[in-house]
């Protein structure tokens, strides 16, 4: 799971007079992140989290910045705002790399935009960041339910893998988990057949939603403007 190109000059131009820079306080040390800000009137807040570290995956990785212009951008009608973050012991987040804990640092970014902005949130997880995604909101679920909890509205899990660095990908956490859920792959994922997927849909809670972008791959290499659509057509169904 290699991390596509970057964004970089273009992401510096485009977004100069909106992006935050941030250090999030996070369970293994500060956590290096972006915020994209968001209309004033925003009903809803997004957090994206990038694949494998260990794949040179990070906040800058194309299908994670592509997501978040949906969420975020002025031509997808939405206007979110929208944090991305470096999972610990990437870029100068603090901490080192452990492939399991990483769903702490979503629990305390998803804290981070509960405290700053009390608006419900979207959580978008591309690849390993989706994997996690899941994990984190089952921990979020499992807290007892105070009145400050974070309201956690969804989840929408790009290229979500069954394997990949030497391990398999299980996920029984699905199957107890009713929040409104996307899984959006290419047919052609190398990290995950169409027959993988299919069957770790099968095993998940309602409501879920199953969709394959024709011929594209892991990282949706040529078909990423298909894949915003398919991303931004779901979520305005989310909230209608």
């Amino acid at each position: 799971m290699t991390s596509t190109a970057v964004t970089s000059l273009s992401e510096k131009s485009l977004e100069k007079n909106s992006l935050r820079t941030l250090a999030l306080p996070g369970p293994a040390g500060r956590l290096e992140a972006l915020l994209n800000e968001g209309a004033p009137d925003a009903q809803f807040v997004g957090l994206v989290c990038h694949p494998h570290p260990k794949g040179g995956g990070n906040m800058h990785n194309k299908v994670v910045y592509h997501a978040m212009k949906v969420l975020n951008a002025p031509e997808w009608n939405l206007r979110w705002p929208v944090l991305r973050f470096n999972f610990r012991g990437t870029g100068t987040s603090e901490g080192q790399h452990d492939g399991h804990a990483e769903s702490a640092d979503v629990v305390a970014a998803i804290h981070w935009l509960h405290a700053e902005f009390k608006l419900p949130i979207i959580l978008v997880g591309f690849s390993f960041g989706a994997a996690t995604a899941i994990a984190a909101s089952n921990a979020l679920s499992a807290l007892s339910a105070p009145t400050d909890r974070p309201d956690l509205r969804a989840l929408a899990l790009l290229g979500l893998p069954t394997h990949g660095f030497k391990r398999s990908y299980q996920y029984p956490l699905l199957s107890t988990c009713t929040l409104p859920k996307l899984f959006l792959s290419g047919d052609q994922d190398q990290f995950a057949t169409k027959q993988q997927l299919e069957h770790a849909v099968d095993s998940a809670a309602e409501p879920k939603t199953l969709v394959f972008i024709p011929d594209a791959d892991h990282f949706f290499t040529g078909h990423l403007e298909q894949t915003q659509k398919a991303l931004v057509a779901w979520l305005k169904e989310q909230i209608r």
